[in-house]
């Protein structure tokens, strides 16, 4: 297998093969312009297309309505963590509230912080960022903001459940490393965002869904380039966007329309995977712990340890030699992770989990 269809990183991830070849096609010359999409500008009718087909893409795979507003924007998450606050903690409302469950959401957390008053919701800490809240269960002011949480912890391997309850205040989601990883009901939220390099294409690109009752909240004066009116108004084009990497992007909802078969087949796929991994390590016993309390275990990211930094680097060392990359764990936990984005197949998981039992067989 190539090497691409073996990348368990955190980010960035696997891309699926199509897309690749359809990029590196790109690079060269796009079929439709005879220019490489590296030179392709922006201001082009060929880039207005693309845009709106990226947006109408995104709305056929998740049913997402006028009544939100679709943007592509540039800076990561790590922006958002700021922009957002800047834009919805206004007057009128008391202090926004955050769930703090793991390294992401404890960014998103601080960085809200340097921004405007702000409230812990729930806090991980206690319990070693290995379990979640119930959402609905929380004591959540009913002046608040909004709700911000991380839907998908990449580093510690937690999940929450589908949001299905509603909530009195607005919910803000990061689901940077789950969104398209299978349906959910958009309109349970007021804000969703979530960057690439984890299952929407290469880094450069975040999506933002905004529900549009919320824009009116945002108070005059802001910078314009951090007014989310000013990108929705102008179509995601106010300054030179990332052109590649929407068109990645795009050329990833392609996929999973056209080959996946939209969200409901890949998230049949992804429990496949999860579960395949899950078990293998759960049958290797006190060999292997895994970080996540059971009822919490992502089937986006798996971190898991063998106790011993030794033989989490041989592991990673054997697993390198046979094409797997990318399990290193993150640097603020340490031991194993494996990504099991979109791009992932069921063939490279059963390579993985092949590795880890003969290597425990002979080394553990």
């Amino acid at each position: 297998m190539k090497s691409n269809q073996l990348n368990f990183s955190g980010g960035p991830g696997a891309l699926p093969e199509t897309v690749l070849l359809q990029a590196r096609q790109a690079m060269e010359a796009l079929p439709e312009t005879g220019v490489s999409v590296l030179g392709m500008s922006h201001r082009s009718e060929w880039f207005r297309s693309l845009l709106v087909e990226a947006e109408s893409n995104l709305r056929s795979l998740l049913g997402i309505s006028d009544e939100f507003a679709i943007t592509f924007l540039q800076g990561g998450s790590s922006l958002q963590f700021a922009m957002i606050p800047m834009n919805f903690a206004t007057a009128g409302f008391s202090a926004p509230e955050y769930v703090s469950s793991g390294y992401w959401s404890s960014r998103a957390t601080a960085e809200a912080a340097r921004v405007s008053a702000s409230k812990i919701a729930w806090d991980g800490a206690s319990v070693e960022y290995k379990q979640l809240p119930a959402l609905h269960e929380l004591d959540i002011a009913p002046s608040a903001a909004y709700l911000h949480y991380v839907s998908n912890e990449t580093v510690e391997g937690l999940q929450f459940p589908i949001c299905q309850s509603p909530m009195s205040v607005p919910i803000v989601a990061d689901m940077s490393s789950d969104f398209l990883s299978k349906p959910f009901d958009v309109n349970r939220y007021s804000f969703i965002y979530a960057h690439a390099q984890k299952n929407l294409g290469p880094s450069g690109v975040t999506v933002a869904l905004v529900k549009r009752s919320l824009l009116d909240r945002i108070p005059n004066g802001l910078p314009a380039i951090l007014d989310f009116r000013t990108h929705i108004s102008h179509g995601s084009n106010y300054n030179t966007p990332p052109v590649f990497a929407i068109y990645v992007l795009t050329l990833v909802t392609r996929w999973l329309r056209d080959e996946i078969g939209g969200l409901q087949a890949m998230q049949k796929i992804n429990e496949e995977k999860s579960r395949r991994l899950y078990e293998t390590l759960d049958a290797l016993d006190d060999v292997v712990k895994i970080h996540a309390d059971r009822p919490w275990r992502s089937q986006m990211n798996v971190a898991f340890t063998f106790g011993d930094p030794r033989l989490d680097e041989e592991f990673v060392a054997v697993a390198r030699e046979q094409g797997i990359i990318g399990l290193e764990g993150h640097r603020s936990i340490g031991g194993l992770r494996a990504s099991l984005y979109n791009a992932v197949t069921e063939q490279a998981v059963e390579t993985l989990t092949s590795a880890l039992a003969e290597f425990c067989h002979e080394r553990v």
